[in-house]
Formats: C-alpha cells, sequence, structure tokens
C-alpha cells in the first residue's frame, strides 16, 4: 500500500495493460484479481528504483533515501544510501529468508517470522510491508462492501480476513481502490481485536516506466498522534535484468 511487502507494506496496484477483460466486480474472481494487483504495485517481474523515506515520530524525525531491487515474488533488495551514517544498512529476502546487514556494527540478521511485524528502521512500517513477505492475494480471502466515493470518485472496498492458519500480522486489512483505473487509494490496519491501528493513503499519481503508480504513499499509526511515514517514489524502472545470484548474503554487505 510498501508498492515500500510493503515498504514497504505495505501495503497497492499493478497498473500494466492486458488485453483480457477483468473479471466481473462482485465476483470472488474479481477479488483475486484485484488482490493480485495490489500486491504486484511496485514489482513487475523485474524492478529497480530510489525513494525516500521521511519519518516522524513524537520525539525525533529523519529522512532516508533507499535503492530498492526486486525480482518476481521471490527476491528484494533494499540499501539505505542517506544519511552517510546509515549508508549501506539494507535488507534482503532470499526466498522465504529475511536478512539485515547493520552498517554500524557489520553484523548480519536472520529475521524470524515473529519478528516481521516490527518496525523497519525506526519506521511506522514493518518488516513485512518493505520485503512483502506476506501476499495478499494468498493469505487474506477478500469480501467485496459497499464503498463510498472519494474526493468524488467511485470507489470499490474489500475487507480482507486470514485465511487459517497463515502467518500474517494483521487480523482484517481494508483496502480501498479507484473504480475508474483500479488504482490503490488507502488500506486500514486492524490488530487482532478488530481494533484499527493504522493507515496508508496512496496519492500522486504518475507515469512510472510502463505503468502509472501512485508514487507517495503515507503511513500513520490511529493512536492520535501526528507520526508518520511517508514515502515517495523518485525512480523506478522495469526493463531491468537481475540474476538470482545479486541477490545474496554477500551483495546485502557489499557498499
Amino acid at each position: 500500500m510498501f508498492t515500500p511487502r510493503h515498504l514497504l507494506l505495505l501495503l497497492a496496484v499493478t497498473a500494466s495493460a492486458t488485453l483480457a477483460e477483468p473479471p466481473k466486480p462482485g465476483t470472488p474472481e474479481f477479488a483475486l484479481h484485484v488482490l493480485n494487483r495490489v500486491d504486484d504495485l511496485y514489482r513487475g517481474e523485474q524492478s529497480h528504483g530510489v525513494m525516500e523515506m521521511e519519518v516522524k515520530t513524537k520525539n525525533w524525525s529523519r529522512s532516508m533515501a533507499i535503492e530498492s531491487w526486486s525480482k518476481g515474488k521471490d527476491y528484494s533488495l533494499m540499501r539505505i544510501l542517506e544519511p552517510l551514517k546509515e549508508k549501506g544498512t539494507a535488507t534482503l529476502k532470499d526466498k522465504h529468508d529475511l536478512f539485515t546487514y547493520l552498517n554500524r556494527t557489520g553484523r548480519t540478521v536472520k529475521i524470524s517470522g515473529g519478528m516481521m511485524g516490527g518496525s523497519w528502521m525506526g519506521s511506522h512500517f514493518t518488516n513485512d510491508d518493505l520485503v512483502r513477505e506476506t501476499r495478499l492475494a494468498d493469505d487474506y480471502v477478500a469480501r467485496q462492501l459497499p464503498s463510498q466515493p472519494v474526493d468524488g470518485a467511485e470507489t470499490y472496498l474489500f475487507e480482507l480476513t486470514p485465511r487459517p492458519n497463515r502467518p500474517v500480522v494483521w487480523g482484517k486489512v481494508e483496502v480501498v481502490l479507484r473504480a475508474s483505473d483500479l488504482q490503490p487509494l488507502s488500506q486500514r490496519f486492524f490488530n487482532e481485536e478488530g481494533r484499527p491501528v493504522r493507515s496508508m493513503v496512496m496519492s500522486a499519481f504518475k507515469q512510472m516506466g510502463d505503468r502509472t503508480i501512485p508514487t507517495v504513499m503515507t503511513m500513520r499509526p490511529l493512536d492520535g498522534s501526528d507520526e508518520y511515514t511517508k514515502v515517495t517514489w523518485r525512480e523506478l524502472r522495469y526493463d531491468v535484468k537481475l540474476d538470482d545470484a545479486f541477490f545474496s548474503v554477500g551483495n546485502l554487505t557489499s557498499r
């Protein structure tokens, strides 16, 4: 909602053209179609991009520049470019394994499943958001609900509940998309008790490569604070060629 699985998370929609007509709204097939597009918004078959991340909490604020690579569903690598003291810190997804390299200490840490819901670099995005380990289409059951217009545009609203025995972070997710082009507008995340705990709003739709995407994702905790994390894509390409070997622990620690 991000592309930061993720950044994120976390949560979004592929806008590549398709010759086939999409399934009819209101059907299970349409829900699956939409979720697959959300999952693959920023990824494509292979991609390379640069984003900026702005984090504001009640005690501090910071900005980072991050370079990102991905290949299909199994591989992704994110490396911090700025600020200088964090440069080289990186996160790697290699199929089902997740690693973080901490440049300041020179340590490589394997992230366990129980840590997927943890904050990435102090932001309001989780490890799962950033590397998109969870796929909405695989891990949730979607139900289409009545929706309200957003800024005058008709929308689709989907309520997502976890499939049995799936290793997901959230008890429920709500996804809102613009009906005219299936561009994502927002996602809201609920804990296991059914309480909304954070929301992500997507905006600034621009052409990037062969598709249109929301280039800004703003994640806010729903705790009454003014905290947020905003991710802005500056570059994103889908015409790159990456070998599987690029996504290695050895490359994780390179600078």
